[in-house]
């Protein structure tokens, strides 16, 4: 075994922090390195490819469909050095571990590594679910061999993605615009954001009324609600046909409107309610399972406000770290260990009372398509950490913490509740109120599960109400009408596309975050607060997929796809012959894009029509959204700004932006100075100031965003002028002499001064800004978007004299020294951190920094030398030139 070799073994892992963490755990004999993730993968470009493959398949597609899909992998210019590293380190041992994640991307990189490093060692497999001392000993006990049907399912996803990707999307640029993808995933994820987009176009809003009453008894205060009227049910939102906005067929129900409302109101008014049923029922709930991959996304963006991508990163470093089970899993399984430890801390923590007299078991229940045999996530080691002593800080704190209380509640007991219901008469009126207690709190003491709905109430919030009777008088202390409008479908957060993803079978719980990053990278997706917006372009390409390749975009097909990838995990089915029945033949998608290709129209293709608009067509170009509408025998066209969704789109703003074009923009004067027209102007970035008409000589026309909130109908001659004098100066600083300025930037209003910015907050007025006002923004700490807090200065660096400050960044605090930053080490407190620890954490780095900067001066007097020697050597040649032209002259 390999922990009695005699001479040294290298064990190469994904990531530096991963090594190091298992670094504390192995003897002195092994040399742990980190691969950087993968080291080989398909062509990312043409220009990659080599010139030999260029001409055949290889050169478009990277995989050869003419030889059984065979890929040609590549190692990318930035993993030579890291390829070249582990070589050299390989040559000195005598034997290869790879301790890769044991999933398919692992194993894939494990299977990478042998077939560029070919080494003449012996080679062994090592696998752990967390990175802990007895989970690393475990695995040096228990070797296995790279498991090649993992492998061939994790090639043969990237081979099915590339060719979905660059066959279709080709298409994509021909037919709407140019840099355009279109993904095996991606593309279905998008039809959903649509579809959702449709549906809220579709949708037709209903008004509707209810009456409120404000009761007492006993002291305390409670509220009911009009249920029924002359024994006739009172219509709800949830009674009304959301496509038109009517009452749904067959609903025996009353729908109020003001009249009506006000008519029960003065027919009850004054009089006492009479209690007429009083129903108790006892019910409890049972904890939610452990976390998974999907549902650590959905709570962690529900709860945090971590998108997807974000939860990943920092679940990876907790992971690394060594503080949870490794993060990408189907399972809802927790280990024997993991049920002990649970055990222990909630008997502990909480008390005998909270802990079921059982284990309570998830392992039985399946998620759609679920995969590689891990564990849940939770809390690593066989005592786990209690989160205000793990020594994080920052996201990594907040999400360790959340991992810790759903792991501990999914061992609890249920907790207790009594509902109540009371129902009242008065007249021919009844009114009904609900109440809720929690009897035993269980689950909840520890872990309280989040909501998509913003206006639910969580499960947990208690409605108490007081002690009634039947024919009990309870007295009205107010009555209230209250008007209602139904709400269109909610669009997507992250949160909920991931449910829908996972309950469509779409992806994997791992690919979830890649997914949902991707479709807003390229353009497709919009995030806005918590919501997805889809984009016109997501619109119109959905449209010709479903048109023109339905199978590709369908749900069942996509989580088909994904079933027969698990096949081939599993042995049961060959990649190849998978590969070809979707991309080969008559039938295959190449054949299909071929086809379409000529029939396809690109105008219409590149159009669509919202419902409710026919008078309009929206349409995407080059240069993103426009609209266009009839003009007599021709139409007129403007552009969309990138703040107008689909679904937020009617008649009155496609013709305000129309009509503005078919105008023009009115001049709001002649600038004071160069005697240039103003105008107020919407663009495709949003509204703005600009002087002169046309781009002058040497440049553009000066132009300036307008704050939030004000419209270009609304800006002033004043404000014109004022806002196209930005940045403008305030005064200067009274201990630097440097002005400070006033502007507008991508983030909104500023102040500057010597390169130290702070926003203006919403609450104050932009244009009155003054000079005490931005002295008290720029003495106030820095926060906010992209901003990292400084939490503690420790004075200048001895060599480089820059400040070293303490920072909270996104990911948790570390120590920021002129333009390098170094993350404190484990358990290190930022409040304990003392100038001769910064030193020494930023030595590494610094002299690193400075061996860089002297070899590049060294090279770079290397060059002069040379261009020197050149130039002389040239000389010679010019003088003898010289000396012929003389005696030619002679």
């Amino acid at each position: 075994m390999s922990k009695a070799s005699s001479g040294k073994i290298l064990v190469i892992v994904e990531s530096p922090t991963k090594a190091r963490t298992i670094r504390k755990f192995l003897g002195k004999n092994f040399i742990v390195e980190s691969c950087m993730g993968h080291i080989r993968d398909l062509p990312q470009s043409a220009k990659d490819i080599p010139e030999k493959y260029k001409k055949t398949p290889y050169g478009t597609l990277g995989v050869n469909p003419d030889k059984k899909f065979d890929p040609l992998y590549l190692v990318p210019k930035n993993k030579t050095k890291v390829v070249t590293a582990l070589k050299k380190k390989l040559a000195d041992v005598t034997e290869l571990i790879l301790a890769t994640d044991e999933d398919r991307e692992g194993e894939s990189i494990s299977w990478h590594l042998v077939n560029v490093l070919k080494p003449k060692v012996p080679v062994r497999r090592m696998v752990f679910n967390e990175i802990t001392k007895d989970a690393i000993e475990e695995a040096l006990e228990g070797f296995r061999e790279i498991d090649m049907d993992l492998v061939q399912a994790q090639e043969a996803r990237r081979i099915l993605d590339r060719l979905v990707g660059y066959t279709i999307s080709p298409l994509l640029w021909k037919k709407v615009a140019y840099g355009l993808s279109a993904g095996r995933v991606q593309s279905v994820a998008v039809r959903l954001v649509a579809e959702r987009e449709h549906e809220r176009l579709k949708f037709k809003k209903a008004k509707y009324w209810s009456l409120s009453a404000k009761n007492e008894s006993g002291g305390m205060e409670f509220e009911s609600k009009l249920a029924a009227y002359k024994g006739k049910k009172i219509a709800t939102g949830k009674d009304f046909d959301s496509k038109t906005g009517k009452l749904e067929a067959g609903k025996d129900v009353l729908a109020l409107d003001e009249k009506a409302t006000n008519d029960i109101l003065n027919g009850v008014k004054g009089k006492d309610f009479t209690v007429t049923s009083v129903e108790e029922k006892p019910y409890s709930r049972k904890p939610s399972a452990p976390f998974i991959t999907s549902t650590l996304q959905q709570e962690a963006n529900r709860k945090l406000g971590l998108s997807a991508r974000e939860t990943m990163q920092v679940a990876q470093k907790l992971y690394e770290r060594g503080m949870i089970t490794y993060m990408r899993t189907d399972s809802m399984l927790l280990s024997e260990q993991a049920v002990k430890a649970a055990r222990k801390e909630i008997k502990d923590r909480y008390g005998k009372e909270y802990l079921p007299d059982t284990t309570r078991d998830y392992g039985k229940k399946k998620v759609k398509g679920a995969q590689e045999a891990h564990e849940a996530i939770r809390p690593a080691g066989r005592t786990f950490a209690f989160p205000d002593d793990a020594g994080l800080s920052g996201a990594e704190a907040k999400l360790y913490d959340l991992i810790w209380k759903r792991t501990m509640a999914s061992q609890m007991v249920n907790s207790e509740h009594k509902q109540v219901s009371l129902k009242f008469e008065v007249g021919e009126a009844q009114f009904n109120a609900s109440g809720m207690t929690i009897e035993f709190p269980g689950f909840l003491k520890a872990y309280v599960e989040g909501s998509d709905d913003p206006d639910a109430k969580l499960d947990s919030q208690e409605v108490r109400l007081p002690k009634m009777k039947k024919d009990d008088k309870i007295k009205v202390k107010e009555l209230s009408p209250n008007s209602h409008e139904t709400k269109p479908p909610a669009r997507f957060t992250e949160a909920s596309l991931v449910q829908s993803l996972e309950k469509q079978g779409i992806g994997r719980p791992s690919t979830y975050a890649a997914i949902i990053g991707t479709i807003q990278d390229r353009g497709y997706v919009t995030k806005v607060g918590n919501a997805l917006n889809p984009t016109f372009t997501a619109m119109v390409v959905t449209q010709l997929l479903t048109q023109h390749f339905p199978e590709y975009v369908d749900y069942d097909f996509t989580s088909g796809m994904e079933d027969a990838l698990d096949e081939v995990a599993s042995g049961d089915k060959d990649s190849r012959a998978y590969l070809a029945s979707i991309y080969s033949g008559k039938e295959g998608l190449k054949s299909k894009v071929d086809a379409r290709e000529k029939t396809i129209d690109g105008d219409k293709a590149r159009s669509i029509e919202l419902v409710g608009l026919k008078n309009f067509s929206f349409r995407v170009g080059r240069y993103g959204a426009y609209v266009c509408r009839p003009d007599g025998d021709a139409e007129v066209c403007a552009s969309i700004p990138d703040k107008h969704f689909p679904g937020d789109m009617t008649a009155a703003i496609a013709n305000k932006l129309i009509d503005q074009k078919i105008n023009g923009a009115d001049e709001i004067g002649k600038d004071p100075e160069t005697g240039e027209p103003l105008y107020a102007l919407n663009g495709r970035y949003g509204p703005y100031v600009q002087r002169g008409d046309s781009e002058a000589e040497g440049g553009k026309p000066k132009r300036m965003a307008l704050p939030k909130g004000l419209e270009p109908e609304d800006v002033t001659f004043d404000q014109a002028v004022f806002l196209l004098s930005l940045p403008r100066p305030l005064g200067q600083h009274p201990d630097t002499g440097k002005d400070i300025k006033l502007g507008i930037g991508r983030f909104g209003p500023y102040v500057v001064h010597d390169g130290d910015y702070r926003s203006v907050p919403k609450t104050e007025d932009f244009f009155s800004v003054s000079y005490e006002q931005a002295m008290e923004l720029l003495a106030q700490p820095k926060k906010g978007r992209g901003r990292s807090q400084a939490l503690k200065e420790l004075g200048d660096h001895p060599e480089t004299g820059d400040p070293m400050q303490v920072m909270n960044g996104k990911y948790g605090p570390y120590i920021k020294c002129g333009k390098t930053n170094v993350s404190l080490g484990e358990g290190v407190k930022p409040d304990d951190v003392t100038k001769e620890q910064a030193i020494e954490l930023l030595q590494g780095k610094i002299k690193g920094k400075k061996a860089k900067k002297k070899t590049a001066k060294k090279k770079k007097k290397a060059a002069k030398k040379k261009a020197a020697k050149k130039a002389k050597a040239k000389a010679p040649a010019k003088k003898a030139k010289a000396k012929v032209i003389r005696r030619k002259s002679v």
